[in-house]
C-alpha cells in the first residue's frame, strides 16, 4: 500500500510537469469563459432592459444560462479529456500497477441489472472513468455510473411532461468472489429498522420483490444493514462473522449508504457519490497537491474493497 510520502514524491517527480503544462491550458480556458460570461450577461441584460416584461426577462435569463452552459461544456471538454489521460491514468497506475484506466468506458447496464441491487431497470444509463485489472488474485472493475428512470405526466391542458429520476449515481464496483452462488444475496442499508424499530423488521419481511428476509446472528450488523436472499443457508454461509465485521467497518470508513450483492460468481458494491470523483478543477489551480491527494484517496477507498472484504483469501474453490 502506498504511503502519503510515496504520493508526495510521485507528485513532485512525475506529475508536476504535466500539471504545469495543463495549468497554462486551464488559465486560457478560464479567460475564454470569463469573456463569454461577460458577453452573455451584457446581451441578456440588454434584452431585459429593452423588453421590461417579466416573461421575456425570464426567457432572456434562461437562454443566457443555457448559452453559458453550452460554452462551458465545449470549452472544457478537451481539457477534461487531456487531464484524465495524462493525470488520472498515472494516478491509477501509481495506486496499483495491476490496474488500467479508460476514461470514456464504464460498467455496462447488464452488469448493473445482474447485480440485483436496484429494483428499477434504467431508462437512461451512462458512465465514465472505468478502472479494471487484478488486485492480487482478484479481478476487479469499477466506474462512475448514473442510472435513471423516466416518468411522464400530463397537465390539465394535456401537455406531456417528462421527468428523469436518479436510481443510482456513484461508483459501481464488481469483483470475482471465486464461488458460483446458486442464488443471490443482497445487502442494503437498513433504514426501516432505524426509523421504525420492530415495526421496521415487519416492513422488511413484506418486501417480496427482494426475496426472503435473511436473519443473522449479528445484531450490530443488522442495525446497519438488511439482507435479502434466495437461500437462507447460502446467504448465512456467505455472510460469515468476519465478512459482516469487515462490511460494518467499510460502511463506517466510507460514511455512505453502501449496497452489496453476491450473485453468479461476483460481488457487486454500489457507493453513492453526488459529485464526479475524477473531474479536473477549472477555476482553481491544478498545482495544488490537495486535489491529487483526494483523487488518490478515492481510488484507494474503492480498490481497498479487495482487502476490506478479504477477497484475496480463497475460502471456497469455484465450482463450474
Amino acid at each position: 500500500m502506498k504511503t502519503f510520502d510515496d504520493l508526495k514524491n510521485f507528485y513532485e517527480t512525475l506529475l508536476y510537469n504535466d500539471l504545469k503544462s495543463l495549468e497554462a491550458y486551464r488559465k486560457n480556458i478560464v479567460s475564454r469563459l470569463i469573456t463569454a460570461m461577460v458577453i452573455i450577461a451584457v446581451l441578456a441584460g440588454s434584452i431585459c432592459v429593452l423588453l421590461r416584461r417579466m416573461e421575456f426577462i425570464f426567457f432572456a435569463l434562461a437562454a443566457g444560462f443555457a448559452a453559458y452552459a453550452a460554452v462551458y461544456y465545449f470549452c472544457t471538454r478537451e481539457y477534461r479529456s487531456k487531464f484524465k489521460s495524462s493525470i488520472i491514468e498515472k494516478i491509477v497506475k501509481f495506486t496499483d500497477p495491476g490496474l488500467s484506466y479508460e476514461k470514456d468506458n464504464y460498467l455496462h447496464e447488464p452488469q448493473f441489472v445482474t447485480s440485483s441491487l436496484f429494483l428499477k431497470t434504467p431508462d437512461r444509463y451512462h458512465g465514465d472513468d472505468y478502472v479494471f485489472g487484478m488486485i492480487g488474485k482478484t479481478r476487479i472493475e469499477f466506474s462512475e455510473i448514473h442510472a435513471e428512470y423516466k416518468t411522464e405526466t400530463r397537465d390539465s391542458r394535456g401537455r406531456r411532461h417528462t421527468r428523469w429520476n436518479t436510481i443510482f449515481k456513484g461508483i459501481f464496483f464488481r469483483a470475482d468472489f471465486n464461488k458460483n452462488f446458486q442464488g443471490r444475496t443482497v445487502v442494503l442499508p437498513d433504514t426501516a429498522e432505524r426509523l421504525f424499530g420492530n415495526l421496521g423488521t415487519s416492513l422488511q419481511s413484506w418486501n417480496i420483490a427482494r426475496g426472503q428476509l435473511i436473519k443473522l446472528e449479528d445484531p450490530d450488523f443488522e442495525k446497519i444493514f438488511v439482507v435479502y436472499g434466495d437461500d437462507q443457508i447460502e446467504s448465512r454461509y456467505i455472510l460469515s462473522t468476519s465478512l459482516m465485521k469487515r462490511m460494518r467497518e467499510f460502511k463506517e470508513k466510507t460514511g455512505k449508504n453502501i449496497c452489496v450483492s453476491f450473485t453468479g460468481s461476483s460481488v457487486f458494491v454500489a457507493i453513492p457519490y453526488l459529485q464526479d470523483m475524477f473531474e479536473p478543477r477549472v477555476f482553481k489551480t491544478l498545482l495544488d497537491f490537495a486535489p491529487i491527494l483526494n483523487y488518490f484517496e478515492n481510488l484507494e477507498l474503492v480498490v481497498g474493497i479487495v482487502d476490506d472484504f478479504n477477497l484475496n483469501t480463497r475460502i471456497w474453490d469455484k465450482q463450474v
